[in-house]
């Protein structure tokens, strides 16, 4: 909107930092090509419209925002004399956006000194060629270099990714080979018993009946909880010494295995009241052979079903066969993230995860968010030196959701916490960081889903927070993040 003229004054110009340094000559055309107005409350300029000014706030209190579907949400605020908005970059050979890339309005009467894009161009590359030069060469070389080392980067994460993977990936592979050589040799035993047991002095009855405990056994493993230690010894030293009154030899070494699967000293003494005297070993080690199977299956299901859970991990987490912005649970998406770097960020840290299971579903970029979920865990993982609590957090707050990971690590010391999501800013050892996770992270929460990021920390309690719109405008066109 169109603002009320008011005189230009050099003498007001030459406070503000921006041209504190310019002469009278320089101040006086600054005053012949721009203006004054004065605004009343509401908007100065929106996101969208052509950027044809550059504002520079001589008095009042501004509030620059961006727009998330319908609504407007701020970004900042401020009543420093001095600050600057609209068509900044003007002085580009080659703008890389001819429009507002936000919205900017006054919640008092404010004035602005006001300059023509084109003049707040002319004017830098005359009176400050080399300095513009710079700023180009700065902006152009800055971008292509972060989307270089981005890609470097990412393809670092991928590589530690993939080895973390394969590690959790071999684990339960392994478990599963060994339990189904194991189960080969319980099979072929049980076949082996199976014949003696049909060759010797059981009555029809009897073996009617063991067949019988036989699938009521089966069916209690299935049932078994599990005990303390303590619990677990206790029954054991029972089961051993019910054996020895009974002269089954090496008791201690079928104990383990029952207790494992659930079985007391009173299913026992169902065994020997269905059998006589002396057919009861034979029996009690054939029942051994079903309980040892049916653990061993039980265990073949849990690796197997653990890989399964790995490889949906991994594809949630990259979002293969899923289109790039889709309307996402964000749980999901954290708790694939989580599985994922499990193995990177190691037993020492405990996970405590605030889910509110309430929250909606929320039109996003969810392979980008799992980079950003990526880039804060591991770097708490790494504050934190391998030992600590992780608290991964969703809520309802200012009308966004949000996303909050919490450390226990040593905090961000306040002199360098405004420059943490600078490109190429790092606290890593030489080697060990490039500098641009928080930054790629900062650039998909704000630029790409309208969003927010924030830091709050103290040593003990640091907060990283990601604040997302409930609603979305259309996507983006597909750009890289980096």
């Amino acid at each position: 909107m169109s603002g009320q003229p008011m005189p230009c004054d050099a003498a007001e110009l030459s406070t503000l930092f921006l041209f504190e340094k310019l002469d009278p000559e320089q101040l006086g055309r600054l005053c012949s090509e721009g203006r004054v107005e004065k605004f009343e409350p509401g908007y100065v300029y929106e996101e969208g419209e052509p950027a044809t000014c550059f504002f520079v706030l001589l008095e009042g209190t501004l509030v620059m925002s961006r727009r998330v579907g319908e609504d407007d949400v701020e970004i900042s605020r401020t009543s420093q004399r001095g600050v600057y908005a609209g068509a900044m970059q003007a002085y580009l050979a080659v703008p890389d956006d001819a429009r507002y890339k936000g919205s900017l309005r006054v919640t008092v009467p404010s004035r602005f000194f006001i300059l023509p894009a084109e003049t707040f161009a002319a004017v830098l590359r005359e009176w400050f060629p080399m300095a513009v030069h710079l700023l180009e060469g700065l902006f152009f070389g800055s971008q292509n270099t972060q989307r270089t080392i981005g890609q470097r980067e990412r393809l670092l994460a991928l590589g530690s990714l993939s080895a973390g993977l394969t590690h959790e990936l071999n684990n339960p592979a392994a478990a599963a080979v060994r339990a189904t050589s194991a189960l080969r040799d319980r099979v072929a035993g049980m076949r082996h018993k199976l014949g003696m047991i049909a060759a010797g002095p059981y009555a029809r009855a009897a073996l009617e009946t063991l067949v019988e405990i036989q699938e009521r056994t089966a069916e209690q493993v299935a049932k078994a909880t599990p005990l303390s230690p303590l619990e677990a010894s206790d029954r054991e030293d029972a089961l051993a010494d019910w054996f020895d009154d009974h002269d089954i030899a090496g008791g201690w070494q079928l104990a383990p295995t029952f207790v494992q699967a659930g079985l007391d000293t009173d299913w026992l003494d169902q065994v020997a009241a269905a059998v006589d005297e002396g057919t009861l070993e034979g029996a009690i080690r054939w029942l051994n052979y079903t309980v040892e199977t049916e653990l061993l299956m039980n265990e073949i299901e849990d690796s197997t079903t653990r890989v399964s859970n790995l490889v949906n991990a991994a594809k949630q987490y990259s979002q293969l066969d899923r289109a790039p912005y889709q309307v996402a649970d964000v749980h999901e998406l954290l708790d694939s993230t989580l599985m994922m770097l499990a193995g990177k960020i190691g037993s020492g840290i405990r996970i405590v995860k605030e889910y509110d299971r309430e929250l909606p579903r929320i039109p996003a970029y969810p392979g980008e968010l799992n980079q950003v979920w990526t880039n804060l865990i591991d770097n708490a993982a790494s504050a934190m030196g391998g030992e600590g609590v992780l608290t991964v957090r969703t809520a309802l707050e200012r009308d966004q959701l949000l996303v909050e990971f919490r450390d226990t690590g040593p905090g961000v010391p306040e002199e360098i916490r405004g420059r943490i999501f600078d490109p190429f800013f790092t606290t890593k050892p030489v080697g060990e960081g490039t500098g641009l996770g928080l930054d790629i992270s900062w650039r998909i929460v704000v630029n790409k889903h309208h969003g927010h990021l924030e830091v709050h920390s103290e040593p003990g309690d640091t907060r990283f927070q990601v604040f997302l719109p409930l609603t979305a405008a259309e996507p983006d066109a597909p750009q890289e993040a980096s």
